[in-house]
């Protein structure tokens, strides 16, 4: 029998934790497999019922467009869409919105070199000698938050990790002058091998943490708090790879990313050095000096 445009479908009483536990075997990392629970539970909560049509996530998608960047948007939907079919409830799936191509980011959310040198001296200032190892590492690299814990000794001492991520693997190179800093620190610290990166009950740093010690540096470096989160480095660490080097594809292999277009979306910047190109070219000349030995030229042209 033909499936109804609008039909209903029961989902289990136990779902979310089914969906979670999939997400586990298929290896998604940890990050997404938190991220995608999350936003199937702000679904359910939102909708209310154990029942679900297309019609249903419809208005959600609606709702969300209401309250969220289109980014925001599509990375929720994108979730929604995959527990969907793992209930079986893939005709529920909805398309996500529209996006224009961004030329340009929002200079309120540019790290600049500056600023992360601040940050940096903040962190060493407050004694943070981790913290300050943990973004130099990140933004030398280009890292992902998430693999600082292939950063260990045996790594420092090789200058390169091995990142796994989804089923696959990717070399971190990592300058000389970090691995020596990352060596010190671990002798300081008496961490002999494995991740250099721990909490002080030996568990791996996680997003959280580098998240919430990064912002209480804010005041001390005088770096407005919506730039400052640890993603934010990576992309510091790409707009300066690219200035300098102009290949697109090989930042996009350094960054793990296997589509150049989502490379692209680093590399914006939010204009300022665009301007200064065009205002560089010299094309333009003053208005009044245009007008000058055109005395009778109606002044109305002259606007």
């Amino acid at each position: 029998m033909q499936k109804l445009v609008n039909q209903t479908y029961q989902l289990a009483e136990n779902a979310v934790e089914s969906f979670r536990k999939q997400l586990i075997l298929d290896e998604k990392r940890e990050a997404t497999i938190q991220k995608y629970t999350h936003d199937v539970r702000r679904f359910l909560s939102y909708h209310g019922k154990q029942t679900v049509c297309k019609e249903d996530v419809i208005q959600y998608k609606a709702w969300l467009a209401e309250h969220y960047a289109v980014r925001s948007t599509n990375s929720m939907l994108i979730a929604l869409n995959q527990f969907l079919r793992f209930q079986g409830a893939g005709d529920c799936c909805v398309k996500p919105l529209k996006v224009q191509r961004q030329t340009f980011c929002d200079k309120k959310k540019e790290l600049s070199q500056a600023e992360y040198f601040r940050l940096l001296e903040a962190a060493r200032r407050n004694g943070d000698m981790r913290l300050h190892l943990a973004i130099q590492t990140i933004c030398a690299t280009g890292i992902r938050v998430s693999e600082l814990a292939y950063i260990t000794v045996e790594a420092a001492r090789l200058g390169r990790a091995i990142a796994s991520n989804k089923g696959k693997s990717r070399i971190i190179l990592i300058p000389k002058e970090l691995c020596r800093n990352l060596l010190d620190y671990a002798r300081e610290r008496g961490i002999q091998d494995g991740p250099i990166f721990v909490t002080r009950g030996g568990r791996t740093l996680n997003r959280s943490n580098i998240w919430n010690a990064m912002k209480r540096l804010c005041k001390s470096a005088q770096v407005g708090p919506e730039k400052v989160y640890p993603h934010n480095l990576r992309h510091l660490f790409a707009r300066t790879f690219y200035k300098k080097e102009k290949d697109i594809s090989r930042l996009a292999d350094i960054l793990g990313h296997e589509n150049v277009n989502t490379t692209r979306i680093y590399v914006v910047s939010s204009g300022a050095e665009h301007r200064e190109q065009l205002e560089s070219l010299h094309l333009t000349v003053p208005y009044q000096a245009a007008c000058q030995n055109q005395e009778q030229h109606n002044e109305t042209l002259c606007y």
